[in-house]
């Protein structure tokens, strides 16, 4: 049965037509026919047409994925943008006070002194930030004018209970009364001061 010619135009369902009569055996792939040259331009053809529909699906992946990627990126911007310098420093004295506040809430001793310590250690950022020079906190204290700094007593006050702490150690009795009249008088510095 002769299902087309030879020279038919070359098209998928014309290929798998002759793929079909050389499996039943109704065409050979004679040279002189010119069957193996149909054979190639058909084969040519449809990995031809194979390559065109790969591409487009490989170029639609793309696009969706690049299109996908960016709205990705948009949503997690806010998470991962810089922090400006001055957002990050209360931040961390934000955490730091925190830190302080949870210190002096305990029933130990040791957590005590800890909490004035890092209490003085936030007034000694807050008088760099002023603009005050000097090797210790007590040195720039020293250079306040009280009319500027109205908690300048509260400030002396607290200082001395870290530097007893600093000096004596252990040996130094701190009392809950004590640590937490020290950190209320840093505290007063520091909302005069709007660091809290």
């Amino acid at each position: 049965m002769d299902r087309g010619t030879d020279n038919a135009p070359l098209s998928i369902p014309n290929f798998f037509e002759f793929i079909f009569d050389l499996a039943s055996g109704e065409r050979s792939l004679d040279v002189e026919t010119g069957g193996v040259l149909v054979l190639l331009g058909q084969i040519w053809v449809v990995v031809t047409l194979l390559a065109i529909v790969a591409s487009i699906a490989a170029l639609w992946i793309i696009i969706y994925s690049i299109l996908r990627l960016q709205q990705v990126r948009e949503i997690e911007k806010p998470r991962y943008a810089t922090v400006r310098q001055e957002e990050e420093k209360e931040r961390l004295e934000d955490s730091r006070w925190q830190h302080v506040r949870e210190l002096i809430a305990s029933n130990n001793e040791n957590d005590w002194r800890q909490a004035v310590i890092e209490a003085d250690i936030i007034l000694n950022q807050l008088l760099m930030r002023l603009g005050y020079a000097g090797d210790s906190v007590g040195e720039k204290l020293k250079q306040v004018n009280q009319s500027h700094f109205g908690t300048l007593n509260n400030a002396w006050e607290a200082h001395k209970v870290r530097n007893e702490i600093a000096h004596q150690g252990s040996a130094y009795k701190v009392t809950d009364r004590l640590a937490y009249r020290a950190i209320a008088n840093y505290e007063a510095v520091f909302r005069e001061h709007d660091e809290i």
